[in-house]
């Protein structure tokens, strides 16, 4: 994790202290520390290597400490570094997306950032990974779905009825068809990609940056996570992923 070693955590220096005074929410003032410069860059074997010390070589980790991602990212030091342009937390990001955000938090903080820097080697060596974020894919994703928006098929002639045999959908029926949508709405919520997800209807509501262990924690639950998760199994399907909006319940 950052600042961190082997997964344990060390009291934050000086430096990531100030840099994480940026909130988790929102447009972030980055303070360049270190003495580092707008060319700092490492090699994608470099940041492996880091990764390797940091978490396993695992991108998508979220065990619940508070740090996420193959490089282990802060919540904070996340959102500071730009991460959010990407993904909620680094854990749902790609390695690429994460790679490049490490490239400005490297710019921003210097290599002391991360506790495992020195079994990767990892220094400002103005080296470009060339990672792809997978933007310029979505762009040609997009301008295809357009294209095929812009141009479709032409719809099979029907026969228009006689004057007198137009008739007004009953009231019953325009209500059920406005109201329908809003009721579905009202049980799901949507994730970052789109899928819909259950809501539920327990006490307490989940917000960005939360996860199982910090909400058994902040809340007291006995029997911590795991109870949290059997308490909310019908809308939580794995114990790593719950999304802002949804509604837990505390206690049975």
């Amino acid at each position: 994790m950052l600042l961190s070693s082997k997964g344990k955590h060390r009291r934050p220096s000086k430096a990531v202290r100030i840099a994480t005074l940026a909130g988790v929410a929102g447009a972030a003032v980055a303070v360049p520390l270190m003495g580092a410069t707008g060319a700092s860059a490492a090699s994608v074997a470099t940041w492996d290597a880091v990764a390797q010390c940091e978490s396993g070589g695992n991108w998508s980790i979220n065990t619940g400490n508070g740090y996420y991602g193959g490089l282990q990212f802060s919540q904070s030091s996340w959102a500071a570094a730009g991460g959010t342009q990407y993904a909620p937390r680094a854990d749902l990001a790609t390695k690429a997306q994460q790679i490049a955000t490490a490239e400005r938090l490297l710019d921003m903080q210097g290599p002391g950032a991360w506790g495992c820097a020195g079994a990767g080697n990892l220094t400002n060596d103005g080296v470009n990974p060339g990672v792809d974020t997978g933007s310029s894919s979505n762009s040609t994703a997009s301008s295809g779905a357009s294209e095929q928006q812009s141009a479709p098929a032409a719809p099979k002639q029907q026969a228009q009825p006689k004057p007198a045999e137009r008739t007004e959908a009953p009231a019953a029926s325009r209500s059920d068809r406005t109201t329908a949508p809003q009721a579905e709405s009202k049980k799901t919520v949507t994730t970052p990609t789109g899928e819909k997800v259950k809501k539920g209807d327990g006490e307490y509501k989940v917000v960005s940056g939360d996860s199982l262990s910090k909400i058994a924690a902040d809340r007291k639950v006995k029997g911590g996570w795991h109870k949290l998760f059997e308490l909310n199994k019908d809308i939580v399907k794995d114990a790593d992923l719950i999304y802002p909006g949804q509604q837990l319940h505390l206690t049975k």
